[in-house]
């Protein structure tokens, strides 16, 4: 049995971060809201219509996200009591649970989890490092829901956009600007979770920043042109991108099921949860499950090079050869090269950057890519009362996302304590 992995405390760095995160997603509704008033404005309803649209349906679901997992964590035990010590926002009482309901209805349960991780972050910075697991705790499921909010509405609205602006066969410099940020920041969210999924990791360590930044490229270089021959295709046959979506979709969440995902604690969490890989899988690889990773990671990217090839030469058949003269050859070129190139990357991330290519040669023969169901345990404080509780969500994350088929299973990973409480 493996001794309880350390965990990272929480730093002025994490709650620095933390606040920027709340600060980006205020921003990103007001920016929404502002560019969905000039649109009204405009008399462009059906655009009105479809930002909204793109605005509150991913708002539902990081919601529903949000709210079963506050249902799950309130079943632990003594979980509630120490997360709520303290601390006015979350897990404070039976009582404050309909409060909870109302602000999840009412959109506000992710901007409210911001709130109540600033809080305990402010809390163990004042208290200098008092609670600091518990603040860790909070900042890994929020990880997850940037993740979540990124895929389901920053990819579309990129895609909204960069349509919008081939459509018009006109862009602004600050068009260009917000589209190249866009695709940035949906790159470095996924690397910010990739990194979060690491603390789950005894060489957890090992991911420096020159790995991050290998990740980031390989990222967005696999993105970008998947994003861009989805706008490309929609400015040719828009009637027919949701009947290019929806089957895809389909067969992704098939996909998800057939591999038997174990992330949420109920039937209908785990169908929200499917539902939602396959639209991430719409625009990214996403590990869920146990296996053979690298031979679905090969079926995943083989399919998506021939979806994006029909989807670039629809767009090359059906284009205004006038009004794209100027650009048609360039991004039909650049596209591919991008995606292959996306691949050459995280092919020497594998083999030159990845965190465990960096570990002693005592610790080398040991593997920590652990099973599908295996739990991450977390050992969370609140004003100095220590408790251990599982992040059942985030540990399976990392079993899945680090499986491969070369490495032994870690099956179990428990921590001996004398108040520790297990499921």
């Amino acid at each position: 049995m493996m001794n309880c992995a350390t965990f990272p405390k929480y730093s002025w760095l994490d709650l620095f971060f933390t606040l920027i995160g709340a600060c980006t997603f205020l921003f990103d509704i007001g920016s929404d809201l502002w560019v969905a008033k000039e649109l009204y404005m405009r008399g462009e309803f059906m655009w009105f219509g479809v930002l909204l649209g793109f605005m509150l349906l991913p708002s539902v679901v990081v919601q529903l996200f949000s709210w079963f997992w506050l249902q799950y964590d309130r079943e632990l035990k003594d979980f509630e009591s120490q997360a709520s010590s303290g601390n006015v926002v979350l897990f404070s009482g039976a009582k404050r649970v309909k409060l909870l309901l109302f602000l999840h209805v009412c959109q506000l349960g992710f901007f409210i989890r911001h709130i109540s991780a600033i809080w305990q972050g402010f809390r163990v910075w004042w208290r200098k490092g008092c609670g600091s697991e518990y603040a860790v705790y909070l900042t890994h499921d929020l990880s997850m829901l940037r993740l979540i909010e990124t895929f389901c509405e920053s990819a579309p609205q990129l895609t909204l956009m960069m349509y919008i602006m081939l459509r018009s066969n006109h862009a602004r410099l600050v068009q260009y600007v917000s589209v190249g940020a866009s695709t940035t920041s949906i790159a470095w969210m996924v690397v910010d979770y990739h990194r979060s999924l690491r603390s789950f990791l005894p060489d957890k360590d090992k991911q420096g920043w020159l790995s991050s930044v290998v990740y980031f490229f390989w990222n967005l270089f696999l993105i970008g042109p998947r994003v861009a021959a989805v706008a490309l295709f929609a400015s040719v046959l828009p009637c027919f991108i949701a009947a290019h979506f929806l089957p895809l979709w389909a067969v992704f969440v098939i996909w998800a099921w057939r591999q038997g995902t174990d992330f949420m604690d109920s039937p209908a969490g785990e169908r929200l949860y499917r539902a939602t890989i396959g639209l991430i899988w719409y625009f990214s690889w996403f590990n869920v499950a146990e296996g053979d990773t690298r031979g679905r990671s090969l079926i995943y990217h083989t399919f998506i090079i021939i979806d994006t090839s029909i989807l670039l030469t629809t767009w090359w058949l059906y284009r205004d050869a006038e009004m794209t003269q100027s650009y048609a050859f360039s991004l039909i070129i650049s596209i591919p090269l991008c995606y292959v190139l996306g691949l050459f990357i995280k092919v020497l991330y594998y083999c030159c950057f990845h965190p465990k290519l960096w570990r002693p040669a005592d610790l080398g023969k040991a593997t920590y890519d652990v099973t599908d169901g295996v739990e991450a345990p977390v050992d969370v404080q609140a004003d100095g009362a220590s408790v251990q509780t599982i992040n059942k969500r985030m540990g399976r994350l990392a079993a899945n996302f680090y499986t491969t088929n070369t490495s032994s299973a870690v099956k179990t990973n428990e921590c001996e304590t004398t108040n520790a409480s297990v499921l």
